[in-house]
């Protein structure tokens, strides 16, 4: 056979170890084909438990509807921005708005102190019974707000609560404090703290246990003292940490509704009433729209935040 034939051969034959493109493309179409399978069951419950009814309360924050529509819930009628308007313009959701705001102003950087000294006692000065401790500390993360309710309120029962008691030891008359308008929010604060600075302090144990210890090491050979390590050295690498934890108790407390509503039942004179439990009110009423347009207003608010938070607080 000539040279030439065999040339002609060898380009008309194509290797074996190659796999045609056609082939390759089929099989790229039937994983995909596959995946969506798989992912159909999610999909579709997403769909209609999470973003059929946010589109629908979107929709619906901007017609008149209210209990009475259910039966005919295409025959209500557009306003446009006129719940927005009537839910700023309300005087009981804009005290719920400072309320809300007291919370989350207060609230949160005792939330995250506590947490983080947590964090350094565990980390540095607790060196015995460490696993007791973080169980201790986090234990009341994972309780059922009714738990933590019923001990808050012997705790600050007010004749024979155990607040009242230790302060009568020294001399102090302690108020009523959940019927008081002056103490009855700082005792949600104090009570929301309690409960939740565990789940910070994990972050924060976590973060302070993947710093180096040469960092602090070289801190005290260049003669800092211990604030000044912490302060300029242990801090500044916590900023993850840091970043996260405000951000996810920042929401939280923004949404805050278990407190009041179990507590205080949002008063006295709803001095404790938040934005989420007046949103609740008004959907009982039968205010449909109202409190779909008051969520949103709170969502926005929550946007807001996060979004300052994370040109503040993340990394240079």
């Amino acid at each position: 056979m000539s040279s030439a034939t065999l040339q002609k051969a060898a380009g008309r034959t194509r290797p074996a170890d190659r796999p045609p493109a056609r082939r390759r493309g089929g099989s790229l179409n039937h994983q995909t084909a596959a995946a969506w399978i798989l992912a159909l069951p999610f999909v579709a419950l997403f769909l209609a438990f999470t973003a059929g009814p946010v589109l629908g309360s979107f929709g619906m924050s901007f017609t008149d509807m209210k209990q009475r529509d259910l039966r005919t819930p295409f025959a209500v009628n557009g306003v446009g921005l006129d719940n927005y308007a009537k839910a700023l313009s309300d005087e009981t959701f804009r005290k719920a708005a400072f309320n809300t705001a007291y919370f989350v102003v207060v609230g949160v950087p005792l939330t995250l102190v506590a947490a983080l000294a947590a964090a350094v006692l565990l980390d540095k000065g607790v060196k015995k019974f460490q696993s007791l401790f973080r169980v201790g500390y986090y234990l009341p993360v994972v309780t059922s707000i009714v738990a933590v309710a019923v001990i808050w309120r012997f705790v600050l029962a007010p004749d024979s609560g155990l607040l009242n008691t230790v302060l009568g030891w020294v001399g102090i008359d302690g108020p009523n404090w959940l019927a008081s308008k002056t103490w009855a929010m700082p005792s949600l604060i104090m009570m929301a703290v309690w409960r939740n600075f565990g789940s910070a302090m994990i972050i924060f144990l976590a973060g302070l246990q993947g710093i180096p210890q040469t960092v602090e090491e070289a801190g005290q050979l260049d003669g800092a003292s211990s604030w000044q390590r912490f302060r300029y050295l242990i801090l500044p690498l916590l900023r993850p940490a840091v970043l996260f934890t405000s951000v996810t108790t920042g929401i939280g407390y923004l949404q805050f509704f278990e407190e009041p509503f179990v507590m205080t039942q949002g008063g006295p004179l709803n001095s404790t009433i938040s934005v989420s439990m007046y949103t609740y009110q008004q959907f009982g009423f039968g205010n449909y729209s109202l409190a779909a347009s008051m969520s949103y207003i709170l969502f926005v608010v929550i946007a807001v935040l996060t979004f300052i938070q994370f040109k503040v607080l993340r990394e240079k």
